[in-house]
């Protein structure tokens, strides 16, 4: 990161503007998420900023300006105050649709923040029609299991169902059929513990999720820390009724949300 000054009237220094550079040293376009923390004068965290930077280019650099919103307690940001916590990357043909756009199918699918409790772990996944016509669908949805590098993670059981998954609650029986008209929204979910045991434990930061098979993919970012149980309950969609189940474009990064349908976390 660099830090430049900005002209002040007659001439003083002004405010600080930390700018930073994300280069992408890969082969096809990928989309960053950056979690940076704000630090005050003795280095203590004071908050957290998260930007994403679309569509970086193959051997590209970009260059852009945090947008910190005010620094708490009146205080200046640096550089020196700023510290990144996570870099999460995905290729931009699959990263999740920001709230303020729509994809060419329609959807828009999102995970959200998570939460953790005694060991258990939940994600939502919604899915939101965002489109014009209704949508139709039945079933789990089709997931594949990415490491940091984007290729598949194997000895992985995916459960459909939660049921295998203690302390993680039922399902409310089979797949039912969902149709979404317009503006409305399913919920489903990934649940699993972090258990560790004999054996060496499994972390899967990234998954690309199908809506149904043949769909168009979705990675997201939920950092799976499966432990040594090597197993991954999903749940099958259901229609989202209370609202609150709308994707925010979150990468799902484990921080706790609200609660949605199954007691499964949601964004409003």
């Amino acid at each position: 990161m660099t830090a430049d000054s900005l002209p002040g009237a007659g001439g003083a220094v002004g405010p600080c503007v930390v700018q930073y550079d994300v280069t992408n040293p890969g082969a096809e376009p990928f989309t960053y998420t950056i979690t940076f923390s704000l630090m005050d004068e003795q280095g203590r965290a004071m908050s957290n900023v998260e930007e994403t930077v679309a569509s970086v280019g193959a051997g590209k650099t970009v260059r852009r300006t945090l947008e910190h919103g005010g620094y708490p307690g009146g205080g200046v940001l640096d550089a020196g105050r700023v510290r990144i916590l996570d870099v999460e990357r995905v290729p931009s043909d699959e990263a999740p649709a920001p709230a303020s756009s729509c994809p060419a199918s329609g959807l828009r699918l999102t995970a959200d923040q998570g939460d953790a409790a005694m060991g258990l772990r939940v994600v939502g996944l919604h899915l939101e029609n965002c489109g014009s016509r209704t949508y139709s669908l039945e079933g789990y949805p089709v997931l594949q299991l990415l490491d940091a590098e984007h290729q598949p993670v194997d000895g992985i059981e995916i459960l459909r169902g939660t049921d295998g998954i203690p302390m993680a609650g039922g399902d409310e029986g089979p797949p039912r059929p969902v149709t979404l008209r317009p503006g409305e929204s399913a919920v489903s979910g990934l649940a699993w513990r972090n258990t560790t045991e004999f054996g060496e434990a499994v972390t899967v930061p990234y998954v690309r999720v199908r809506a149904e098979a043949g769909a168009d993919p979705v990675t997201v970012a939920p950092h799976l820390d499966l432990g040594t149980t090597g197993e991954l309950g999903v749940r099958p969609w259901r229609k989202d009724e209370t609202g609150a189940g709308r994707g925010t474009g979150d990468s799902g990064s484990g921080r706790p949300g609200a609660q949605g349908p199954y007691g499964m976390p949601s964004s409003s």
